[in-house]
């Protein structure tokens, strides 16, 4: 056969299975005599299958996959070709004899096209069961060693980003449908420490793509996030898939480089692998489990956990710290204020090192509650009251304060918080807002904010809750916060230039599960952290009585 006619075959049978060509390669069914496409459905009116006239010939073929779904291992037979149904999509005035209703494509079918002056050409007609072309590793992992393939589909690489010997390791692949791949990484351990080639065979035996494993430290982008690298590692059900069976009292989220760890009140707190969300084991709070008590926590940069309860309900307001998840709380911090707080809790930086402390006092309007750690100590127990300003109504039980320093007291922080909804960029000196964003519609519910610095760039992520069943909310922003300069508009009406990423929304709260559940409290949490490698931000959300959920992106530069 001619190169130029295996070109048309091949093309046009990937526009139907979603081949990996650019759409500027795919061309459409040739149109001659008026003919504009001819298509082939099963007899009971499932699939579509696009013929095309081969170059230089009378013969219209239409390619059947050889397993349908391509997803499937449904082996199509000839029978199945045997009663087609075909339509076809003319010019005016063109008409073809006989009818195309129903043909066996198992034969060749002779048909008649009468152009628009009267002149006539004969093609035949036939079906060919063709097995798929496709041959792409579409990801690659390690998981006993935390590590992801980063794949440059275009240079046939998949990048390592390890520092150090690796031990051999068993993969995890994903692979165009009935591809194989040799040697095969999942059947044993592999030595990633050099370069190693992997075949992948596409399931016709003839098209191969090779893939080079690159153990190595990539470049980096001079500044941010990679776009487009937003990957989702999991999403998990906090009762089908984490064992988490209390409605509404699942509200803090810590994460560690290891772990993801939910808190939920008055039970033991269940850990996840923070790459995969499966559930790994539960930590014992012992005397610490309470419904006011064990009320909510978060992460320093170390992965320290800290706990604290509801003040005043439970008495002073306490916080405790895990230095793991399999050591014994210690209480760090005990403080008689008498002031309503312990719903939200913030730290920017660690408490072996420096760090700030911030919580929101919650029913005053706009205070804070203030501490620092330096040196690994914390410099008092009593915490500085800020009072800001600028915001419309203040808070009353929803709010979150984080700041943008691990030192400086005087640094700028964000507010997220309810009922003002418009989140807020407070200036640390004046501690008065200094820009925010326009208010989003009060019936959901702001009250989660995370700060992080990856790649020169800093970042800011929060909520939106959906405290109902109706309704379409749940959703995460990422917003570049590196200057106020686009901290403007509205993220609801994606006007707002700091955007660099959203979740998709309304899929990973409680309304989503089945059955519906509404998030009575109207919470949820966020948390960012960066690889120790620094090529890896992670983003973690989690909506109670839904899902809690992972995405990764990098700045590595292809």
């Amino acid at each position: 056969m001619k190169k130029n006619k295996l070109i048309a075959i091949v093309l046009i049978f990937f526009s139907f299975l979603n081949g990996c060509h650019d759409p500027e390669e795919l061309i459409p069914p040739v149109s001659r005599e008026g003919i504009n496409s001819i298509t082939a459905t099963f007899a009971d009116g499932t699939g579509s299958f696009v013929g095309y006239i081969v170059e230089n010939s009378n013969v219209i073929t239409i390619p059947i996959p050889y397993f349908y779904p391509l997803s499937s291992n449904n082996q199509i037979n000839e029978s199945q070709l045997k009663d087609m149904r075909l339509t076809a999509n003319l010019d005016d005035n063109v008409i073809i004899s006989p009818s195309l209703l129903n043909l066996d494509l198992t034969q060749e079918n002779v048909i008649t096209v009468t152009d628009q002056v009267k002149m006539q050409k004969e093609y035949i007609v036939k079906g060919e069961i063709r097995k798929s072309s496709d041959c792409k590793l579409e990801a690659f992992k390690l998981p006993s060693l935390g590590l992801d393939g980063v794949i440059n589909e275009e240079a046939k690489t998949i990048s390592l980003v390890a520092l150090g010997n690796l031990n051999p390791a068993v993969a995890e692949i994903t692979l165009s449908y009935h591809a194989s791949i040799s040697p095969d990484p999942t059947a044993k351990a592999l030595d990633y420490n050099n370069d190693l080639e992997l075949t992948v065979t596409a399931h016709d035996g003839l098209t191969k793509n090779v893939y080079t494993i690159k153990k190595e430290v990539p470049e980096k982008l001079l500044y941010g996030i990679r776009s487009g690298s937003a990957k989702l590692m999991f999403e998990k059900q906090l009762k089908a898939d984490c064992g988490i069976m209390v409605d509404n009292l699942t509200g803090g989220m810590a994460v560690t480089n290891d772990y993801v760890i939910l808190n939920t009140r008055n039970e033991n707190s269940v850990y996840l692998d923070a790459k995969t969300g499966e559930k790994v084991g539960e930590i014992d709070l012992g005397a610490l489990k309470g419904s006011l008590t064990n009320f909510y926590n978060t992460s320093d940069t170390d992965g320290n956990v800290l706990i604290c309860n509801l003040a005043p309900n439970a008495g002073s307001f306490k916080v405790w710290k895990l230095a793991s998840v399999a050591s014994t709380p210690e209480l760090l911090i005990e403080w008689d204020g008498g002031l309503a707080i312990g719903r939200k809790l913030s730290i920017n930086g660690s408490i072996n090192g420096d760090a700030i402390i911030s919580a929101p006092i919650l029913a005053a309007g706009q205070k804070i509650a203030r501490w620092t750690v330096v040196n690994g100590v914390l410099t008092s127990q009593t915490p500085e009251i800020i009072t800001m300003s600028g915001l419309a109504k203040g808070w009353t039980t929803n709010a979150d304060v984080v700041y943008s320093s691990n030192t400086d007291v005087n640094s700028d922080y964000f507010v997220a918080s309810y009922s003002d909804n418009m989140f807020a960029w407070v200036n640390g000196t004046t501690n008065a807002v200094s820009k925010n964003l326009e208010v989003i519609s009060t019936n959901y519910i702001p009250n989660a904010v995370d700060y992080l610095e990856f790649n020169n760039a800093k970042y800011v992520t929060l909520n939106w809750v959906n405290s109902f069943t109706w309704g379409s909310a749940d959703a995460i922003w990422l917003l570049d916060v590196s200057s106020d300069m686009n901290f403007a508009g509205n993220i609801d009406l994606k006007t707002c230039n700091a955007v660099v990423w959203e979740s998709p929304r309304n899929i990973y709260g409680g309304k989503s599960v089945s059955p519906a559940v509404a998030n009575g409290n109207g919470t949820g949490d966020v948390a960012l952290r960066v690889s120790e490698d620094g090529y890896f931000l992670y983003l973690y959300f989690m909506f109670t009585n839904g899902y809690v959920v992972g995405y990764q992106f990098d700045c590595i530069d292809l």
